[in-house]
C-alpha cells in the first residue's frame, strides 16, 4: 500500500517546519545562560505528536467486502453496506490498547471516498449504507471526540477510478477533496501520504494504464501548505516529510538508531531525492546532524494484510508480539502507528479487540511503579547550582526539564541510588527535544556485587529510548553514562519500570513428512495445540511428540506454566505437504522442498525462456484446492516480487483451467506470504503458476523471486 513520493529538494524546504532557531530560552535566575538550541528543532506541531506515542489506522473501504487489498476501482458502491457498524466500538477497542489517536482512510487507491463528497459519484452516497445518507468519516471523527482520541486522516493520492487521473484536473479534486476533509470534521492531527502512485485501474470504466511523475505531478509543496494553512495543528507526514517521516518498512520494527533528524537522499545517491523512493536505509535510521526535523512513523498492521481477510483470523498479533513492536518503535524515539482493520460487520474483530486490550493492560501494568520514584541523584556535573538543571529533574517525569551541563560538558555521567533494592527490566531515558536532539552514545551501569556492570550500550536517545532487559535487573543503585554528544546533555527523564513475566510464545515447525513439532525456549510447565484454529486452552490436546498433519491445516499452541501463567497463542496455516510433488524442470525445484531459505531467483526474461509456460506442479494425486499461496524469496531490501499472477489447475496436465489471476496488492512494502483464495473449492492433480509482472528492485533489476508455491486445501 505504501510506495514513496518523489519530491524535490526545494519542494521540502518550503513546507518544512522543524528548522533551526536560536531563540534562547528565558533565564532570570542565574548567571549561566540556558544552552543554545542544538541542530534541527521540532515545531509545536511536531512536539505535540511526539506527546502521542502511538495512535491507530483504520483500513475500511469496499476491499473490505472484496477480500483484496487494492481495489482496481471498478468495484459498485453497493457492495459496501457493513450490517452493524459501529464507530463507538472501534474507537473504544483502539482506545483499550492506550492508543492516542486514529488516523481513518477516507479514500484508498480503489477511488471509493467514505463521505458525501462533492467530488466524485463514487462515494458513500452512492451506497446503501444508511440508505446513502450516512458520512462514516464525521462518525469516526465524533467517537473520536467521544473517547478523547485525535483524529487524522489519509487520503490517497491514487485514484484507480477518477476519469481525471493523470491530468491537472484530477490534482484539482484531490486538493478539493483534503479540503472537504480539514474543514468539516474538526481539529486534525495528522494528514498522512503515500506514494501509490499510477498504474492500471478502471478510471470511470476505461480500463487502462496511466502512469504520471509523481516528483512533479502532485505539486506536493501546495497540496501540503493548503493542509497547514487549514489545519496548522497538524503534522503533514510522508516518506520525506515535511513533518514526519515513513520510516521506510511495514515490518513495525524501526532502525537503531532511528535519528528525528533527517537529510533525504535519492536513490542516484546525491543529495537531492529523486522522483521515487528516497534510499531505504534512511527511513529506518534517519540522519544525524540532518537538516531537518523529521522523525519517523513505524507503521505496521495488526494483521498480515491492511484489511480484515477472514483468512488471517489466525494470524492476528499477540498481545507480546505487540509489545515487541512497541519497544522496537516507540522504544526508539519513533510513533508506533498500529493498523486496526475492521471486518465485514463494521466492527473490530473479537480477536483484534481481545489482543489489543490485553496489550494495553500489559503496558499499564508495566508503567504502573517507577521504581526510580523517591531516589537520590547526583552528577558529575551541572550547568549551575540552581534548580533549573538540577539532577532531580530527571525524576518528575516533564520531559522538558533536564539536568544540563555546562556548555563544554558533552560527556558525563548521572548516578541514581534507589534507596533500597529493587527488581526492574526496563530503562527509560529521554532528552528535552526542544533544544534538538543532543546525544550520541550511551550505557548504563547497575551496582552489583560491590562494583558497576554494564547492563547495555546504545546510541541515541531523543524522545524516548527504552532499554530492555532480558534478565530480570536486582539493584540499589543505577548509573547512566552519556560517553558521547554533539552539544551539552540535557537529558530529562530516568526511569525504571518492570515488563510483565511473560512466557515464550511456541514455535510450530513441520518437516518435510508432515510431522508438526512445537517447542518453546525455555521450556515449561506444557504446551496445549489444537489443528483447527480455535484458541487453545489448558483442556486442549496436550503436547507430547510430534504428530502427523500432511493434509495441512491451522495449528495453534499455547504454553502454560505451573504458577498458572499462559503465554500468547502461536499460530500457523499448513497447506498440504509437498512430499511426491515434482516439477519437471529441475532448475526449478527449490519452489517446492518446504525450505523458505531456499528460493528460484533470476532475471524475467530468463525465467520466461526457461518456463515459458510458468511453474507447473504434480502433486501426485487429487487435492481439493481452497488457495494457494506464493512466498516471495527473502531478501533484505526486497527484490524479485510477483505482483501480477495468473493460477491454472489440470486433471492430467494437458487440459487447463485458469482459476484466478490477479495482484499481490501491497507486496513491495509488505512482502509476506500470499494467500490467493479460490471462490469455489476445485480437485485437480496439477496445477501451474504464471508470474506475469514483476516489480524493478532498488537496483532497477526485473527478477522473479520465489522461495515456495503451496496449495490450502
Amino acid at each position: 500500500m505504501k510506495k514513496l513520493i518523489g519530491i524535490t529538494a526545494i519542494s521540502l524546504v518550503m513546507v518544512v517546519s522543524g528548522c533551526k532557531t536560536t531563540t534562547p530560552l528565558k533565564n532570570t535566575a542565574y548567571d549561566i545562560a540556558p544552552p543554545a538550541p542544538y541542530g534541527a528543532l521540532p515545531n509545536e506541531a511536531q512536539l505535540r505528536w511526539h506527546e502521542m506515542d502511538m495512535y491507530a489506522f483504520v483500513h475500511f473501504t469496499v476491499n473490505t467486502f472484496t477480500n483484496k487489498e487494492w481495489g482496481y476501482g471498478d468495484e459498485d458502491p453497493a457492495i459496501f453496506n457493513p450490517s452493524a457498524f459501529d464507530a463507538d466500538q472501534i474507537v473504544a477497542a483502539i482506545k483499550s490498547a492506550g492508543l492516542t489517536g486514529v488516523i481513518l482512510t477516507c479514500k484508498h487507491h480503489d477511488g471509493f471516498c467514505l463521505w458525501p463528497t462533492k467530488t466524485t459519484e463514487h462515494n458513500i452516497s452512492q451506497s446503501p449504507w444508511k440508505n446513502g445518507k450516512g458520512d462514516m468519516v464525521k462518525e469516526f471523527a465524533d467517537a473520536c471526540k467521544k473517547e478523547g482520541l485525535k483524529f487524522g486522516v489519509y487520503l490517497s493520492p491514487w485514484d484507480r477510478n477518477n476519469k481525471n487521473y493523470g491530468t491537472q484536473e484530477y490534482v484539482n479534486i484531490y486538493r478539493e477533496q483534503y479540503r472537504e476533509l480539514l474543514t468539516q470534521y474538526g481539529p486534525v492531527f495528522e494528514t498522512w501520504h503515500d506514494g501509490a502512485n499510477g498504474g492500471d485501474g478502471y478510471y470511470d470504466g476505461a480500463r487502462e494504464s496511466r502512469k504520471i511523475d509523481r516528483s512533479t505531478y502532485y505539486n506536493w509543496p501546495v497540496t501540503w501548505q493548503m493542509e497547514k494553512d487549514l489545519q496548522p495543528g497538524a503534522v503533514v507526514m510522508s516518506d520525506v516529510g515535511p513533518d514526519v517521516r515513513w520510516v521506510g518498512t511495514e515490518s513495525g520494527f524501526a532502525g537503531d538508531p532511528c535519528w528525528a533528524t533527517y537529510t533525504p537522499h535519492g536513490e542516484n545517491g546525491n543529495s537531492t531525492p529523486a522522483p521515487g523512493l528516497s534510499k531505504y536505509e534512511e527511513g529506518l535510521n534517519g540522519t544525524r546532524n540532518g537538516k531537518f526535523w523529521i522523525p519517523a512513523e513505524t507503521n505496521f498492521s495488526i494483521r498480515p494484510g491492511w484489511f480484515y481477510h477472514k483468512s488471517e483470523d489466525n494470524q492476528v498479533k499477540t498481545p507480546q508480539q505487540l509489545m515487541d513492536h512497541y519497544f522496537a518503535s516507540v522504544g526508539v524515539g519513533t510513533s508506533m502507528l498500529l493498523n486496526v482493520p475492521p471486518d465485514q460487520r463494521g466492527l473490530v474483530n473479537e480477536i483484534d479487540a481481545g489482543s489489543l486490550k490485553e496489550f494495553g493492560a500489559l503496558l499499564e501494568e508495566m508503567y504502573s511503579v517507577n521504581y526510580a520514584e523517591g531516589a537520590t541523584v547526583k552528577a558529575d556535573d551541572i550547568r549551575n547550582t540552581g534548580k533549573e538543571y538540577a539532577p532531580e529533574n530527571v525524576l518528575d517525569n516533564d520531559p522538558y526539564t533536564y539536568w544540563g551541563t555546562k556548555d563544554n560538558v558533552t560527556a558525563s555521567s548521572i548516578e541514581l541510588d534507589l534507596k533500597t533494592t529493587s527488581t526492574f527490566n526496563v530503562i527509560r531515558l529521554r532528552e528535552n527535544i526542544k533544544l534538538g536532539q543532543r546525544i550520541d552514545d550511551w550505557a548504563v551501569d547497575i551496582w552489583e556485587s560491590g562494583k558497576w556492570v554494564t547492563v547495555q550500550k546504545g546510541t541515541a536517545i531523543g524522545r524516548c529510548r527504552l532499554i530492555r532487559s532480558n534478565e530480570l535487573l536486582t539493584t540499589s543503585k543505577v548509573r547512566v553514562r552519556i560517553t558521547k554528544g554533539a552539544a551539552s546533555i540535557c537529558l530529562s527523564d530516568i526511569a525504571l519500570f518492570k515488563e510483565p513475566a511473560r512466557l515464550t510464545i511456541p514455535a510450530i515447525e513441520r518437516d518435510k513428512s508432515g510431522n508438526v513439532s512445537i517447542s518453546t525456549s525455555p521450556q515449561v510447565f506444557d504446551i496445549r495445540y489444537t489443528v483447527d484454529g480455535t484458541d487453545p486452552e489448558l483442556s486442549s490436546a496436550h503436547y507430547v511428540q510430534p504428530f502427523a498433519l500432511p493434509e495441512g491445516g491451522v495449528v495453534k499452541a499455547r504454553a502454560f506454566n505451573n504458577k498458572g501463567r499462559r503465554s500468547d497463542a502461536g499460530s500457523r496455516t499448513l497447506g498440504i505437504v509437498k512430499t511426491g510433488w515434482t516439477i519437471a524442470n529441475k532448475k526449478l525445484e527449490k519452489v517446492i522442498d518446504d525450505e523458505d531459505k531456499t528460493n528460484v531467483m533470476m532475471p524475467l526474461k530468463a525465467f520466461q525462456e526457461l518456463a515459458p509456460d510458468g511453474i507447473t506442479v504434480d502433486m501426485g494425486h487429487d487435492v481439493k484446492i481452497r488457495a494457494f499461496t506464493y512466498l516471495p524469496a527473502k531478501n533484505y531490501p526486497a527484490k524479485g516480487l510477483i505482483n501480477k499472477y495468473k493460477f491454472y489447475t489440470s486433471e492430467n496436465g494437458k487440459t487447463w483451467e485458469e482459476q484466478k489471476e490477479g495482484e499481490f496488492s501491497n507486496i513491495k512494502a509488505n512482502p509476506v506470504e500470499q494467500r490467493v483464495d479460490l471462490l469455489t473449492p476445485v480437485t485437480a492433480r496439477y496445477f501451474r503458476f504464471v508470474p506475469v509482472d514483476v516489480i524493478p528492485a532498488y537496483d532497477t533489476s526485473t527478477d522473479v523471486g520465489i522461495a515456495e508455491l503451496g496449495v490450502i486445501q
